[in-house]
């Protein structure tokens, strides 16, 4: 592979992985789920005017059912669960998490669409689960078990959306079905934002962090996503799952101050070989369409 492409890779996967910080950083103030429909408003004014354009207007009508299973399933509820999850544990703690996507994957995969798993996956699946009670083991860490519950859920829920994209969208565009999801996750969430509003208007700071988290992290990201799968495939361009918690630990470390411990180390480290054995079988891997921040 270029090195260009390995350039694009790693931008990506620093940028996802910095959403994590912004994430801990606005949530308090905003509260989460009106920080999920900023997030998803201000990502929604980066995709529109392309979405708009007649080319990909007259692409909409076979794609509209599918994109409002991922409004669902890929934005409101992994984004809710992971910025309530972010009340309990580290940033560092909530991008090691979302990399349990990966095998995720592997598993519905194994049970929708009858891909086959060798005992060089079940391996890393069972040590990615030991990695998992690594990191929220309360005699080592302070992440709270129900706040790692929700983002393991939320990882679930980006895996489904993997698999179903796998599944349904061959002969639709992927830039138009999951550009409009995130327009529709804005109609779907409002509801439950105007119940939740935050009583004081947000610190700059905050704001500021939800701006990145929607321009750049949910807006922009996506098309270096989408030209690395039209450059590299998506088999490879899968692998920027393996960079998101070494950059949530760096971003995490250096802006939030937070602690890297051993145990720490330890549970990413059996993560990411856990999820290198669960997704190492090419012939078998379900490529991975949709970012988990």
């Amino acid at each position: 592979m270029e090195f260009k492409y390995w350039l694009v890779l790693t931008l990506l996967g620093a940028i996802w992985g910095s959403a994590f910080i912004f994430i801990k950083i606005a949530a308090p103030e905003f509260g989460a789920i009106p920080l999920v429909q900023a997030r998803l408003v201000i990502a929604s004014l980066v995709f529109l005017p392309v979405l708009l354009k007649k080319e990909y207007l007259q692409l909409l009508k076979p794609a509209w059912k599918h994109s409002i299973v991922l409004a669902i399933t890929n934005n409101a509820i992994p984004f809710t669960l992971f910025s309530y999850g972010s009340f309990g544990a580290d940033s560092n703690i909530l991008a090691i998490l979302n990399s349990t996507t990966a095998f995720n994957t592997m598993i519905i995969a194994f049970l929708w669409l009858n891909e086959k798993i060798t005992l060089k996956q079940v391996s890393g699946l069972i040590l990615g689960f030991i990695g998992v009670i690594i990191l929220v083991n309360p005699e080592s860490s302070t992440t709270q078990i129900f706040s790692a519950l929700l983002c393991l859920v939320g990882a679930a829920c980006y895996s489904f959306s993997t698999v179903f994209i796998q599944k349904f969208s061959q002969t639709m565009d992927k830039f138009v079905l999951i550009g409009w999801s995130i327009v529709f996750s804005c109609f779907i969430m409002a509801p439950f934002t105007f119940y939740n509003l935050p009583d004081v208007l947000p610190s700059s700071k905050a704001i500021l962090s939800a701006t990145w988290l929607g321009a750049v992290s949910t807006g922009l990201a996506f098309f270096g996503y989408v030209y690395l799968i039209e450059k590299i495939g998506a088999v490879k361009t899968s692998t920027v799952a393996y960079f998101l918690p070494i950059f949530g630990i760096i971003w995490g470390a250096i802006f939030l101050r937070e602690i890297i411990s051993i145990g720490i180390i330890l549970g990413c480290t059996t993560i990411l070989v856990g999820v290198f054995l669960a997704t190492s079988n090419k012939r078998n891997k379900i490529p991975r369409e949709l970012h988990a921040n």
